[in-house]
């Protein structure tokens, strides 16, 4: 006579077995039987200290060290890594757990504030900080950056469909100071990992298109030389003939004066009449 054995025993039915994944064919799992592991295991009451009052706690008499300092944090605002938990004259970690250390109903423990952890997370924080910081500015330059390079574009593309094409300076000059505003705020972001190379790769990229501002620039200036070197000789002609005028006006101005005196004093001098005896 054939008979199935599984799990130590014979002749089970077919509604009490399940096949794994991996083709094992296995008894079927009782939901009811974690419940009642669950059940069996006891909660107990501690008491821990922290400053001058005491805290009641009832807690899995299996739970770790950390688990309880979850439940401490709620109650004394104390976060869990700044915690040293003490029982028995002796500090417990975390991970440890409690029946490990044969803590029992009624049992006592000494909370204490670890200085030295708290500086540590603050100062992770700060750091925490920086860094978010920096990555939100290094966004908003890169934003732009990216408008700045748009702009840059569409005066090459302009100059490179018009030909010759002589551009403002003013305009050439406003870019030009948008884009260094933004290299003067990339300098002063300091940062170290991943988002330095980010900012080295910011900066490049203004410094190119500063570069092509200042070629443009140099290009434009030369056609403006170019084209109105004319009209600067014959502005230059224009005033030297005004200033020209303007002396032989002085000139005259003075003469007319002079000889007016000259002929009053000949006047006078006639009117006087020599007398003989």
């Amino acid at each position: 006579m054939e008979r199935n054995c599984v799990g130590g025993r014979v002749d089970m039915s077919i509604d009490e077995l399940e096949i794994r994944p991996g083709g094992m064919l296995v008894q079927k799992r009782n939901p009811d039987s974690d419940n009642q592991i669950s059940a069996s295991i006891p909660t107990i009451k501690v008491r821990v200290k922290y400053n001058s009052i005491y805290h009641e706690i009832c807690i899995s008499s299996q739970a770790s060290f950390g688990e309880l300092k979850k439940i401490l944090a709620e109650r004394t605002g104390l976060h869990p890594e700044e915690q040293k938990l003490i029982y028995k004259k002796k500090e417990r970690d975390s991970k440890a757990y409690l029946d490990g250390a044969r803590v029992k109903n009624g049992s006592k423990f000494v909370l204490v504030e670890d200085i030295a952890s708290r500086e540590r997370r603050c100062l992770e924080m700060l750091k925490n900080a920086r860094i978010e910081k920096a990555s939100k500015s290094l966004a908003e330059i890169s934003f732009e950056v990216d408008k700045l390079a748009h702009q840059v574009t569409d005066l090459q593309s302009a100059v490179a469909s018009k030909g010759e094409k002589v551009l403002l300076d003013i305009d050439l000059e406003n870019l030009i100071g948008k884009l260094m505003t933004e290299l003067v705020k990339l300098d002063g972001i300091s940062i170290e990992g991943d988002l330095k190379l980010q900012k080295r790769v910011q900066e490049r990229r203004v410094q190119k298109y500063i570069e092509i501002l200042d070629t443009l620039k140099l290009s434009n200036s030369k056609l403006t030389s170019n084209g109105g070197g004319n009209n600067i000789k014959q502005q230059h002609s224009t005033f030297e003939k005004q200033q020209g005028r303007s002396k032989q006006r002085s000139v005259t101005g003075e003469i007319r004066p002079n000889l007016q005196q000259q002929h009053h004093e000949s006047a006078a001098v006639s009117t006087k009449w020599e007398t003989f005896d």
